[in-house]
């Protein structure tokens, strides 16, 4: 509480302290407000004990720590005792803890793929053993940690570690063609996994995904770098309406030295969600959706039997929400989450898929399952209880009942759970409070011990004239939204300010979040242009998330349509107010928030003076298939809902100032969106402004001054066109 009281108090001195101004040296270059915070840590099985990564001068450090005391206890490994690695970079247990895999010269493929050399080290023989010769993905062990499987070009491979013979499981792995255990490129962008293999708990069977990519269609997308001739990658990226991968499910038995094919056909499973084995001996649950990701299937598949059986089925008229909480129980009984009673919500299953009882209620939702405790009892997560610009941890009992709220101070709290759910880490921070560390008691939800403040932050954050974001509800006649503002530190009713409009506006997002400020996050820079006179505000409209699913899914084969109605809404109705200038507004957004620039300056010409695009998609015919269909159909299916809400279609609406921006390098979102609307304003005869960022991403940072270029010329754009009311110059860079 202490500590607490002194951030509130450092920071409400900010207003008087000084007048030192941000600069986007600050921001891109110095990391003047990065916070600290804590090495990324792994909770430990065995005892409630946790690792940390440490790297120094001399190497990587794998260390051991104690959650009740938070000293280390040792060091399991270091890299200068392993011949040949100076480096480590990635690290997994084996189950009982005796073993690792380690990771070394690691090259990232896509978003969350990689590939390199791996070793194998025995903790008790100090033992190092380097699992293949060639560059691997996704090394795991078998559960009693005598093998160990991995995918190389498309293929699976197993390992047996005592005998040191690898088996290749696979050979018609071929790069985009067929993929073997590994996901393509859009379930691992929008189904946020990789390794598509499970181990089956006694070890003596291998599930796999197997991915026939071979009619999905081809991007080609040409890399500069500093050579005579660009390079050319080609990989398979379907497109809305397009081929996607037809997957199927394989189980590979290590006994008899052979794979069969799992029959699914009566479930037809157009996507494979999820493979999971439970509790039950030879009992495995494969997550299917079909093609509108409306239609879920648990299917429970018994490998002696060979026979598959509906064990859940949900539908919705919409979509239906990512879900990750698949969880079964000693008695295999499961806890699954759900958007059923118009929240998203908790509940418990018996063995056979019927429903015991709804765990967690309310007009509230759960934004995080951390875990079931089979001792006590308890559920432990994280919710919107506390409104929905929060987060809040509890725990509750398996029925429902004697639910006990375990954070104390209300903004963001995330937890890092011990293994045996007795402590977490709580995380803690609000508008006005930097970043908060404490080791909580997860029984009694008592702090037991604060692990950093981040005081300094505080006192550093002091030295500056900042702002503090004010949060409020906008009533517009499209609803109430969330909303947080930015003033001018000196702020006079009286005058009139040109108005900065920020949002992200993607289905089930959340833009307006009572958290300490983020570089990254764009806080820095909207605090900077503040100092120039600018008021920034954010809206959540509709269609973005944590305020129930019927606000959520309202956009459903609409994208755009509602969003960008309640965006002209909010600024029509920030325009009455007494110190916003309407006729200097202007707004701004990356990625879907560039979408959203793009049709407000279309679209909401009226209104809206200038927009920011940066690596916006002008129109989803050009997404992937995985993320668009799930909220428009096909544009086969749905060709209006497409059409009548993208920026190309409306480029001769254009009026005011219009700044596109993009990575030639976006495997994401291609730059041929931003090529497809350079087009149309061109046949337009419409005038506006392009800068490409050769070879960069979706997120435009690689390089040393990228992002300093980068919110350099979006500052010069918006002083141009929405003028600046202050008449001192600002020293954007020193």
């Amino acid at each position: 509480m202490r500590i607490i009281l002194i951030l509130l108090f450092v920071l409400s001195q900010s207003v008087s302290a000084q007048n030192k101004e941000i600069t986007l040296e600050d921001i891109w270059v110095k990391n003047t407000f990065r916070t600290e915070s804590l090495e990324a840590f792994h909770s430990m099985k065995n005892g409630d004990f946790y690792t940390i990564l440490n790297h120094n001068s001399y190497g990587t450090y794998l260390d051991k720590y104690d959650y009740k005391t938070l000293e280390k206890v040792e060091t399991l490994v270091m890299s200068k005792d392993l011949e040949g690695i100076k480096n480590f970079n990635d690290y997994t247990f084996s189950q009982d803890e005796k073993k690792l895999i380690i990771g070394v010269d690691l090259e990232r493929i896509y978003r969350r793929s990689k590939k390199g050399r791996y070793y194998v080290y025995d903790l008790n023989t100090k033992s190092l053993e380097l699992i293949s010769e060639l560059e691997i993905q996704e090394p795991t062990f078998s559960p009693d940690g005598s093998k160990v499987a991995f995918v190389h070009q498309n293929n699976l491979y197993i390992k047996d570690l005592q005998s040191k013979e690898t088996r290749q499981i696979t050979t018609d792995g071929e790069k985009n063609k067929v993929i073997n255990g590994i996901t393509d490129w859009v379930y691992e962008e929008e189904f946020g996994f990789v390794r598509a293999f499970e181990w089956n708990p006694a070890s003596d069977k291998l599930a796999f995904i197997r991915f026939d990519e071979s009619e999905v269609p081809e991007f080609q997308m040409d890399t500069y770098g500093k050579g005579l001739y660009p390079e050319s990658q080609t990989f398979k990226y379907p497109k809305a309406g397009e081929n996607n991968s037809k997957v199927s499910l394989y189980v590979y038995d290590l006994s008899e030295s052979k794979k069969y094919e799992v029959d699914l056909k009566d479930f037809k499973p157009y996507y494979m969600r999820k493979i999971q084995w439970t509790k039950q001996a030879g009992q495995l649950v494969i997550t299917t959706l079909n093609r509108h990701q409306n239609n879920l299937n648990l299917v429970s598949y018994d490998t002696g039997s060979k026979q598959a059986s509906l064990l859940l089925n949900e539908t919705e008229d919409a979509y239906i929400k990512e879900n990750n909480d698949l969880t079964f129980l000693d008695d295999n009984s499961f806890i699954w989450s759900s958007e059923r009673d118009g929240y998203n919500h908790l509940y418990h299953y018996d063995p056979s898929g019927q429903l015991k009882n709804q765990i967690t209620s309310g007009n509230w939702e759960v934004t995080k399952y951390y875990g079931y405790d089979n001792k006590s009892k308890k559920v432990f997560y994280e919710s919107t209880e506390e409104g929905s610009i929060n987060r809040s941890i509890y725990s509750i009992g398996i029925k429902g009942k004697k639910k006990k709220k375990l954070s104390t101070y209300i903004g963001e709290n995330r937890a890092a759970f011990s293994n045996s759910l007795n402590y977490f880490v709580n995380t803690y921070s609000s508008a006005t409070t930097p970043p908060v560390y404490t080791l909580v008691d997860a029984r009694t939800g008592e702090a037991l011990k604060e692990i950093k403040n981040n005081l300094n932050m505080a006192e550093r954050v002091s030295e500056f004239n900042l702002p503090v974001k004010e949060f409020s509800k906008l009533k517009t006649i499209n609803g109430d939204f969330n909303m947080w503002m930015i003033k001018p530190i000196d702020f006079d009713p009286d005058k009139k300010y040109p108005l900065l409009m920020f949002q992200y506006s993607g289905p089930g997002s959340q833009s307006v979040t009572n958290r300490w400020n983020n570089a990254w996050r764009h806080d820095y820079w909207h605090m900077m242009l503040s100092q120039k006179d600018y008021v920034i505000v954010c809206v959540d409209g509709r269609g973005t998330g944590y305020r129930g699913r019927d606000f959520k899914k309202v956009t459903y084969k609409e994208l755009g349509k509602y969003e960008i109605e309640d965006q002209i809404e909010s600024a029509r109705e920030l325009g009455k107010r007494s110190y916003i200038d309407e006729n200097r507004i202007g707004i701004w957004g990356w990625s879907y928030g560039g979408f959203m620039s793009s049709l407000a300056i279309t679209k909401g010409a009226d209104v809206f003076k200038m927009a920011i695009a940066v690596a916006p998609v002008t129109s989803w015919r050009y997404y992937d298939t995985v993320y668009t269909e799930r909220f428009m159909q096909t544009p086969q299916e749905n060709a209006s809902g497409y059409d009548e809400n993208s920026p190309v279609n409306f480029a001769e609406l254009l009026k005011g100032d219009y700044l596109l921006i993009h990575g030639t390098g976006d495997d994401n979102v291609h730059v041929q969106n931003s090529m497809q609307m350079i087009n149309a304003l061109v046949e337009a005869n419409k005038q506006f402004d392009y800068f490409a960022y050769p070879d960069r991403a979706h997120g435009i940072y690689k390089g040393k001054n990228t992002r300093l270029h980068l919110f350099k010329k979006m500052t010069t754009f918006i002083d141009r066109s929405l003028g600046n009311n202050k008449e001192k110059e600002q020293n954007i860079i020193d």
